[in-house]
């Protein structure tokens, strides 16, 4: 197999002049010329007498030829020298290697390009140099790009843990959201069968007030029925019969009372109470209440007390007192306002509680911040940090600012206070009835820090006002 050497003068010297090959481990005879050893080994292998040399003719002894060593390495050099020449790409031009490398046009060329050809003077460097800097470019950008990958890398793997993330919560949410919609439908069918029943038991009253009528005209009618059947036998009889039966037959054939059925009938209309029109509101007024947080069970804080104001009932009741009890001040206490506030302070979540002012003429409740001053008279606006609600002189009102004149007609004796702290919500509540609760006022605010409920049971004037405001107990609201 012929070796690629593409180096014309030496190929032929290089020549096996058997197989006219390039040579393959050559072998050299007494005589000096040289062959490829499995040429010669063929060729002695055809000849029954002595080898003669394939150019000179001269009788030789295969068996004591040594191998050419020179001429074998000199075969590899020239192949790595022929493999070289066969990588340099040469100028399609002038057939001379391509060594330099034109800036401005940004190819590869040959010396004489850029001397005499097209790209002459244009900014000419060095393919060696050339290649330095772009290899430094190539390494600097490998850098970049490396630096970037991981960047990438890194953000792939944040957004898939953040996926994940997403996914456990809204499995968690979609739970969430399954568990509050079967409690919800159980209150729907609570609320169903609590109004099926209010109309069967109205109807199954009706019905048994008009079966106890229908029996009664049908014992009427029974009656009525045989004295008939009497009159008209005895209209059957002969003139001797007849008149031998007639006061007999009559008298005891007189109509019942009433005489006419119709004149003791009036017509009964079923009314169970409830309009149509009022069921879905009166079912979204009844979940309302039921989705809100139970009652909290709060108590007081005597340390905040103003020093004329009395707990008592296990710190669950406030009222203003006389004078002559007045005690020490407190440094935590209201010193100018009727005020105490409860020991439970909410800095998030939903809370729920209930203020039983009764027939006081005159109060304040809703929650103020725990850093708000108790040392002056306290500023009744949310931008001081209370959000209240309160009853002077028969007017309700919302201590905003301005102030909000409520429309509340039914005055309520159990107001409902329900703060939903991260939505920034407090509502106000007509509570009375335990099922259903009326809206009063909602303050929307962004709340920051504890928020306390407290309470004002405002100063008496001239006696009036001494009822308390009350904190309902446990067996209070369990008594709803």
């Amino acid at each position: 197999m012929a070796c690629n050497i593409k180096i014309p003068v030496l190929e032929n010297q290089l020549t096996c002049p058997i197989c006219l090959e390039v040579f393959k481990d050559p072998a050299m005879l007494q005589c000096g010329h040289s062959y490829c050893r499995d040429c010669l080994w063929g060729l002695m292998k055809e000849s029954h007498i002595n080898l003669l040399c394939p150019v000179c003719r001269q009788e030789v002894d295969y068996s004591s030829s040594p191998p050419n060593v020179t001429l074998k390495r000199l075969i590899e050099t020239l192949k790595i020298l022929s493999d070289e020449q066969a990588a340099t790409e040469i100028c399609p031009n002038h057939n001379n290697p391509l060594c330099l490398y034109c800036e401005q046009d940004q190819e590869v060329i040959c010396g004489l390009c850029g001397t005499i050809g097209d790209h002459r003077q244009h900014p000419i460097k060095p393919l060696s140099s050339v290649y330095s800097r772009m290899k430094e470019d190539v390494s600097a950008l490998m850098t970049e790009l490396q630096k970037e990958r991981k960047g990438l890398e890194e953000q792939i793997s944040k957004l898939t843990n953040n996926k994940i993330r997403i996914l456990n919560e809204s499995d968690v949410f979609q739970r969430l959201i399954c568990k509050e919609f079967r409690e919800l439908q159980r209150y729907i069918a609570e609320e169903e069968a609590h109004f099926l029943k209010l109309v069967s038991t109205k109807a199954t009253e009706l019905i048994s007030s008009i079966e106890i009528q229908l029996q009664q005209r049908n014992e009427i009618l029974s009656i009525v029925q045989d004295k008939e059947r009497q009159l008209e036998n005895l209209g059957n009889e002969n003139h001797l019969h007849f008149i031998q039966n007639y006061a007999t037959v009559t008298s005891g054939c007189q109509p019942p009372s009433p005489r006419c059925a119709d004149a003791s009938y009036s017509p009964v209309s079923f009314k169970p109470g409830i309009r149509q029109d009022d069921i879905k509101l009166t079912v979204w007024k009844r979940l309302h209440r039921r989705v809100l947080p139970p009652p909290e069970i709060l108590k007081l804080d005597p340390l905040t007390a103003h020093p004329l104001l009395q707990l008592s009932r296990g710190d669950t009741v406030v009222q203003c007192k006389s004078p002559a009890g007045r005690r020490g001040s407190n440094p935590e206490g209201f010193e100018n306002s009727s005020c105490v506030l409860a020991t439970r302070g909410f800095s998030t979540g939903k809370h729920y509680w209930e203020v039983i002012v009764g027939t006081k003429q005159k109060w304040r409740i809703g929650v103020v911040k725990g850093t708000i001053s108790r040392k002056g008279k306290m500023i009744r606006a949310p931008e001081a940090g209370a959000w209240l609600i309160g009853l002077k002189d028969g007017r309700y009102e919302a201590f905003t600012s301005p102030s909000v004149c409520l429309p509340i007609q039914t005055r309520p004796q159990r107001v409902g206070v329900f703060l939903n702290y991260e939505k920034g919500k407090l509502t106000f509540y007509n509570a009375d009835n335990p099922e259903e609760l009326i809206p009063l006022y909602t303050f929307h605010a962004e709340f920051q820090g504890k928020l306390y409920p407290v309470l004002d049971v405002c100063w008496q004037e001239r006696g009036t006002n001494p009822q308390p405001l009350i904190l309902p107990t446990s067996v209070a609201i369990k008594a709803l």
